[in-house]
């Protein structure tokens, strides 16, 4: 298994727009990503700054759905990495 890592840097004052995003745009292309497994997404207390961790069962998997994480254009938001780690433990 392999894991996408994603950082991005929310727009002050965009929290709300960029989550409402998240749920209605990010989340579901996200799940039709081949090898796609599970996802989480995650924000700092101040809102200016967001994580993902998505799941693939391979390395290819993975790779190919980091190749396509762009933001919309107009989004709050400004991807600031993308990795892909494999998975060498679980708990």
């Amino acid at each position: 298994m392999h894991a996408m890592h994603v950082q991005v840097r929310i727009e002050e004052g965009h929290s709300d727009e960029a989550t409402q995003m998240l749920h209605e745009r990010t989340v579901p292309t996200v799940k039709s990503f081949d090898g796609f497994v599970k996802g989480y997404w995650s924000r700092s207390a101040d809102g200016t700054r967001g994580r993902s961790l998505v799941l693939f069962d391979s390395e290819g998997a993975a790779k190919a759905a980091a190749d396509q994480v762009a933001p919309p254009p107009g989004a709050p938001v400004t991807i600031e990495s993308v990795e892909v780690f494999e998975v060498i433990a679980e708990a």
